[in-house]
Formats: C-alpha cells, structure tokens, sequence
C-alpha cells in the first residue's frame, strides 16, 4: 500500500508545470490567554490575480506541514490549528491542467486518493481545527475546510462554491460525503446540484454563514483577527457551537430525489457527473464518511477518465482563455475612444443595447427612431432598468441619477449623432432598410465614427457597399437576451478597415461580452448551425415524424431547452426570415418549411400551448400541420441532425468563417447555452465518431477535449 507521501510523488511527476502552492506554518499566542496556536497559510507567492490551487505537489506541501502540526498537537505544544488563505483567496481547488494530462485510471484514483488523505488528517489531529474562509473559496478550497472542526467565513467573501459537476466532476475530496452531513442533504443538493448547473452560481460569505457551513461570519477588513479572538472564545469554551440535528429519514431521499429532478431537466440523463454526485450523497445518509470517500475516488477516477470531463475542461478553458484573447483581433493600440454612442431604432433589442451601453461604458447614449413616441417608450425602458437596479442596490442614487442622465432620445439623427463615436443599428432585419438608415448615419456622424450593424444574417459588406466609408462598418452581433448571453460576433465586412475592428473589440471588452471574430458570411456562426439543427428537426416533422419524436430525439445532448421550445423564444417569423436567408444562400442544404410558413402566417407565437404547466402542442398549430408520410424513431432523427451539424461545421470552417473549431464550441456555449459538459459541440461529435462518418476527419487533435491517446 503506497503511503500518502508516495502518491503524491508518483502524481507530481505527471504534471512538471504545476504552479505550486506552499503552507506556510507559524506560531502565535491567542488573544484572552487562550494558548499556543499554529495556523498554516496556503499561497502559491502570485498576486490574487492568479488563485492558489492544489495539484500534487501542493497537496504534498501542506501534507508536510501537517506532519509538523500533528507532532505539535501530539506533544502538547499548541492548542488549536488553523488554515487560511493569501490575500482575497482561499483556495480555488484542484489544479485542472494537471487533471487534463492524466492518461490512466490509477493515475486519477491517486489524485482523489491523495487529497483525501492530507485533507483527512486535519479532521484527526488531538486538537480543535479551524479553516478560515478569508477569501474565494472553490471545489478542493471547500473542502479543505469541511475537514476542520470549525469554519469561520468572511462578508466580503465573493464566490464560494462546489463547481466540480459543472464542469463534469464530483466534489471528490470529500464534498458529497461531509456536506450533507453538516448541513442537511436538502441544502448540500443544492450547492453541489443545483447552483452548478444554474451556470455555477456562486455564494456570498453571508450565504455560506446561513446555509450552516461556517460557523461564524466577520467583517473583510479585520476578519482574522475577529476570527482569532472567536477561536480563543471556543477554545475556552465561552462560545459553544451548536449544529442542528440532521434528519436521516424521508427528508434526506426527498433531497436525493430533487437532485435528480434538477439533474433530469437540465441535463436529461445526457451527462453522468450530477448522478454520480447524488449517489453518493445518498449513499451518505448512514453517516460512514470513508465509505463516502472510497465512491468519492472511484467517481473521480471514472470521471476524470471520461469525455464529459475533458469537454468540461475544455469548455472552461475556451472561455476563460479565449474568450479574453479573441482569434484574429487586430492590435488594441489602433482602437479608437468612444465617448458617446448613437442607437438607431428604440425598440426592445434596441433599449436593451442603450442600457449596455450606458452600464458598462457611462457615456452619453441617445436612441433615435421614427416618431417621438417609440423614442419615448425606450428611453422610459432603460429608465425603469436602471429603477430595477436601484431597487435591488445594484447601484446607488447617486449612480441611478448619472446614468439616466446619460440617456436620451432624439428624432433628429444630425442633431443625435453629430458628435457620436460610435453608432449601432438594431432596426427591421430588411438590407434595403439597414441601407437606408446607413447612409442617414453617415450623411451626419463625424468620419471616424464606427457604424455597426446587429444584424443576425445579412451580408454586412452589401449594407456598407453604398456608403463613401464602408471601412468603418462592422457586424456587431448580440444574443437575445442581451444582459444574459456573454457573446458578440464581431463581423469583419470586406472593406472593414483594423482601426475600426481594433475599436469594436476594445468595445466589446469594455461591455464585459465574448468577442469572436467571424467571417462576412450569412447568418455568420451561432444563426447558421441553429439554423441547420432546426431546419433538419423541421424537415423530419414536415415529412412525417411526430413532433413529440423529433423534439425527444435531441435530448441526450442535454441542450437548455428543446428545439421548438427554442424557435418560441427566438421568435418563429425571425427563425423564418433566418431560413429564408440561409435557403437562399445555400438552396441544397437550408429548406424553408411550409408548415413554418403556415405557423408564422397564423400569427402563431410557437408550437405549444402551455395550459397544464407543462408544453403541450397546440391544437391549433396541429390542425395547420401538413406532414408525409415518413416516419422516423428517435436515433434515426438524432443521426439526420447530428449529421447535418457536423457537415455544416465542416463547411464553415473550410470557407474560414472563424479561425478554428473551438471558436465554434466558444460561440454556442456563449451565446446559446450549449452545455460546458459538451464542449460546445465538435467534442462531442469527435466522441460520438460523427465527425469522421461524415468528414472523415475530426474536428479536434485527440487529447485537447478528450484524454490524450
């Protein structure tokens, strides 16, 4: 049997690039005479800007330094131990490039073996231990200190979380064993299940004091020693912590049951983490914490070993990575400042850019439209936003009453945008129309200012083809709805010149979004493989296929929402209007449902009527169907779309639409929620081997989403 020290060594040498975090340990009395104490502090010697994780030799590390304290605690020597973090960061977890590289199943089960048993040790010293949660705290960071006696937690604490089912894992050092039994299984199925998969939704310090799992909560700006005069109290046993009794019955199989539920509706049984995780916590209602530990490391290793996992890792990368440093993006130093915007129209999408704008770049922002009351209307829009805001104490009065001062309307777009920097379009998706207010724009903006377009399928360089400048237009292309999706295609037209590319990305930065830079081609990147999806879901119906068939058939790729449920929220005359675009531009593979025609036609706002609580379809909407004969079962539709996908993929990126594939996975997991435990969508493909039935080749070099070979 390998002792602790041996499997780290063996993992270490596996991953030579770990940025290594040390434990510092030192020794001081506590406040009220209380004793001798020794507290280890985590830090890999970087800024804050880089979190302190654990990968091998760190957990070796903070192994030796518990070597000390245990001898410490043994000898009499000190009273209490505690761990704590640098600077605004606790510990952010397992280092998840050392995970990347591991080729073999035993090489996984020593990692979740490894930090099982350093963290184990802290639950089993002869004193009382403490973790202090001083900053952001994630996945092992947690865990770490679930394994103390006592936590303590700070107020200005910022994100605290067990993200590992996210991104394809379970909490595998300890996690799912000891939370739910310190906190409640109901509770514990919510921070490990449900804010996961709700986009990894964080916890504030105030939260993670009311959910039970610290036992007191101080203030940011002397939290350790608030912290430290707290534990001198326990210790002295003046301050008694009371924990309440956890019910082992019904009520731990009801929380089980509602993992499942959540697991079921967001990821429909498509990706194996979340179910992994809620066996164990299951299986953790009889309180035997090392039988928990031992499915924790089997869980792991499976886990680590399996696609999910590595399209997880992946998917994280590309949005933490390249997300932040756009392909192809010209040099930031030709982008030009923008100190007052102009938005063509005052319609929703267009109130929704006015409001984007203001937050983010607090400059002056003025919409212009047809008539004084549409003006109105969006101006009074982002006014009861920023009310919203305000209400919520997003902002203070004081911010409410700048911001709003910043917005205006006018009718006039000389007197609107004479002095604008940059002036965006969101008008009727008509070219002759975009034109129009084009050259409106030009006739009066001064001659550096940028003229974008959010149009979701026209061709940008046939809208700036009659202007004098058409250099300085650009596609700039949001996801509805705007303050939630992170994407924006940036469209280079063909006379774009860099200084205006150079300033739509510094913009795109400054509005918090993911630019990716996309070729001038119809209905660039996110539109056209939707399109392709749906117009195929659309094709087996009108053939013959129930509905109710077609929608199932996609639902092991546990997308957020099903097909038509989708087309419902895009809108089915902007989904017809994109197939018409496509249909014409690529007449062999894009069709135009007639049955879709009917439905738009009908003034129909979807598919289904939602009288029962749950989507059910619409008598009316049946009675307009015209459908074959031709029916197919579920895996014959999933091969048609998948197959579709994969050829349409293939073509984009041989015609150079965006860079590579990943910039394709970075499209769809930014701006229309394909799952991070895909990848977006070539891993998947590649893992599937439809990529090389259809292409004959795969979309990725084998190991970048998948295990190295």
């Amino acid at each position: 049997m390998s002792t602790t020290a041996e499997l780290l060594k063996g993992a270490a040498e596996l991953f030579p690039g770990e940025v290594v975090t040390q434990a510092h340990v030192r020794h001081f009395d506590l406040p009220l005479n209380a004793g001798r104490f020794a507290l280890i502090t985590l830090d890999n010697g970087l800024d804050h800007t880089k979190p302190t994780t654990f990968g091998p030799q760190s957990l070796a590390n903070l192994n030796t330094a518990i070597d000390q304290v245990e001898k410490e605690a043994a000898d009499g020597d000190i009273v209490g131990a505690g761990i704590t973090g640098k600077p605004f960061i606790f510990a952010v977890g397992a280092d998840l490039k050392g995970v990347e590289l591991l080729k073999r199943h035993e090489d996984a089960l020593a990692i979740g073996k490894g930090g099982h048993e350093v963290f184990k040790r802290l639950s089993k010293l002869a004193v009382p231990t403490f973790a202090y949660y001083n900053g952001a705290a994630m996945g092992g960071g947690v865990e770490v200190g679930l394994h103390c006696t006592y936590r303590t937690v700070s107020a200005a604490l910022p994100a605290f979380s067990l993200p590992e089912v996210f991104l394809g894992l379970v909490p595998g050092w300890g996690g799912c064993a000891l939370l739910p039994n310190l906190i409640g299984a109901d509770k514990a199925v919510s921070v490990i299940i449900e804010n996961s998969l709700n986009q990894n939704k964080q916890l504030k310090g105030k939260q993670v004091y009311e959910l039970g799992i610290a036992d007191a909560l101080f203030e940011g700006a002397d939290f350790l020693e608030q912290s430290l005069i707290w534990t001198a109290s326990v210790l002295k046993g003046e301050i008694e912590i009371e924990r309440p009794v956890i019910d082992r019955g019904e009520a731990w199989d009801q929380a089980v049951a509602r993992g499942r539920f959540i697991a079921d509706s967001k990821v429909h049984g498509a990706a194996p983490a979340a179910y992994r995780a809620l066996d164990i916590i299951a299986a953790a209602k009889n309180g035997d914490l090392q039988q928990g530990y031992d499915a924790e490391d089997k869980a792991l290793a499976d886990l680590i070993m399996g696609g999910e996992l590595r399209s997880g890792i992946y998917a994280f990368n590309l949005v933490q990575k390249r997300g932040k440093r756009p392909a192809g993006a010209p040099d930031k130093s030709l982008a030009r400042p923008v100190t007052k915007v102009g938005v063509v129209g005052a319609g929703l999408m267009a109130s929704q850019l006015a409001l984007l704008f203001l937050r983010r770049l607090e400059v002056p922002v003025v919409l212009t439209d047809i008539d004084q009351q549409r003006i109105d209307k969006g101006v009074g829009y982002v006014h009861a936003e920023i009310d919203k805001l305000l209400a919520k104490g997003r902002v203070n009065q004081d911010k409410a009453n700048r911001l709003k001062a910043l917005v205006s309307g006018v009718l006039d777009k000389a007197e609107g945008f004479a002095d604008a920097d940059f002036v965006i379009e969101a008008v009727f998706e008509e070219m002759s129309v975009k034109q129009q207010v084009f050259a409106e724009v030009e006739a009066v903006a001064p001659a550096h200012a940028i003229l974008a377009t959010n149009t979701s399928s026209l061709s940008v360089s046939e809208m700036a083809s009659k202007l004098q400048h058409p250099e300085r237009v650009v596609g700039f292309h949001f996801f509805n709805p705007v303050a939630v999706l992170p994407l924006l295609e940036i469209v280079r037209g063909e006379k774009t010149d860099e200084a205006s590319l150079a300033t739509a990305f510094g913009v795109a930065k400054k509005l918090k979004k993911t630019a990716v830079l996309v070729k001038d081609a119809p209905a660039f990147v996110v539109n056209r493989i939707l399109t392709r999806f749906m117009g195929e879901i659309q094709n087996v119906i009108d053939e013959g296929t129930p509905v109710e068939v077609a929608e199932k058939a996609v639902e092991p790729l546990g997308l957020p929402m099903s097909p038509l449920v989708l087309l419902e929220l895009v809108g089915p005359a902007i989904g017809l209007h994109v197939s018409e675009t496509l249909n014409k531009a690529f007449p062999d593979r894009f069709t135009v449902s007639s049955n879709l025609k009917a439905v738009v036609e009908a003034g129909k706002r979807g598919f289904y009527v939602y009288d029962s609580g749950k989507p059910e379809l619409d008598p009316e909407v049946a009675a307009l169907l015209k459908q074959g004969d031709s029916v197919l079962t579920e895996e014959q539709v999933r091969v048609r779309v998948l197959d579709a996908v994969t050829q349409e993929i293939g073509l984009m990126l041989d015609e150079g639409v965006v860079a590579e594939a990943q910039d394709i996975d970075l499209c769809l997991i930014t701006g229309a929620g394909w799952p991070f435990h895909l990848g977006g969508i070539t891993p998947y493909l590649d893992r599937e081997g439809v990529s090389e039935r259809v292409n004959g080749k795969r979309f990725l070099a084998q190991g970048l989403a998948s295990v190295p070979a």
